[in-house]
């Protein structure tokens, strides 16, 4: 006769073990992916300074001086950093129920690019041989992106700018088709005359963005009476139209901010925050919201 005892599950002889292993997951979880809890405010605030110290040493190995002197250290403060971000990276994915919904989110693909360049960049070296790696020290600085995912009100103004793409997209659109029409009448009147800047329509064009933005980088001038006045009637008609993308997006952002109905938690699917009280599923990944 077999032995009864011989397929047991180890976790029924101990479901001890089995709690204890759900309670210190679930403890994570509150501790990374909810902000409001005590302990997640303060891992919110820690990954902010670290996020933040990281682009700095990242600023600061852009100077030679600096970098010669500091070198070792520079490395091992980048090391620490790749290293931390790592460890978030994968307990996040080891949290999440839908791992593949987190991992190509918004949030996910910047938590990647805060810890693969960096490895690439160290192990590589960048040296002569390599000077294309160089470039990925530019993408450390998509660190700087995890700041938005940790900001209290970072929601809303995300929401307020998803809601206004449709009519920024309109704006910049009438703003383009504005501003080629200008930089060719700039360049009908101002090419051939003696000491012109406006040698084809494409650097025309350049200069009316300039103009109509108020920039003025004064790279490249009207020389006549007509280009002039055309110049100021396009800076002025900038000042008119500068506040429009503002209000847009203000009050876009203004609507968002209303809706107090909705709460802080996390889903456990995906990770992410923002649902309705009365949510059953995720908005993003369907996930049962209780479950």
């Amino acid at each position: 006769m077999p032995d009864q005892h011989s397929n047991s599950d180890p976790e029924r002889e101990n479901p001890h073990h089995s709690s204890h292993r759900g309670n210190f997951k679930q403890r994570l979880w509150e501790i990374i992916f909810e902000a409001e809890t005590p302990a997640g405010r303060v891992f919110d605030i820690a990954l902010l300074w670290f996020i933040g110290a990281s682009v700095i040493v990242v600023m600061l190995e852009s100077i030679p001086e600096f970098s010669k002197k500091y070198h070792d250290f520079l490395i091992f403060a980048e090391w620490t950093f790749t290293i931390a971000f790592t460890l978030e990276y994968l307990l996040r994915i080891w949290l999440v129920r839908r791992p593949w919904k987190y991992i190509f989110s918004f949030y996910g693909v910047v938590d990647l690019l805060s810890c693969v360049p960096g490895y690439v960049y160290l192990i590589s070296g960048a040296n002569s041989h390599f000077a294309v790696i160089r470039t990925l020290r530019l993408l450390r600085m998509f660190r700087v992106l995890k700041m938005v995912g940790h900001v209290r009100g970072a929601d809303v103004i995300l929401r307020g700018l998803a809601a206004s793409r449709a009519k920024i997209t309109v704006f910049f659109t009438a703003v383009l088709i504005f501003a080629i029409l200008a930089g060719t009448v700039m360049y009908v009147v101002e090419s051939g005359k003696e000491g012109s800047q406006f040698t084809s329509i494409p650097i025309s064009i350049y200069y009316a963005i300039v103009s109509i933005t108020t920039v003025g980088y004064g790279d490249v001038v009207a020389c006549s009476a007509l280009g002039k006045l055309i110049t100021a009637l396009m800076v002025l008609t900038g000042y008119a139209i500068i506040a429009v993308p503002t209000g847009i997006v203000a009050g876009d952002m203004v609507r968002e901010a209303m809706y107090k109905d909705e709460t802080t938690d996390a889903c456990p699917g995906c990770g992410v925050h923002g649902h309705l009280r009365d949510a059953i599923y995720c908005r993003k990944c369907g996930e049962h919201l209780d479950a």
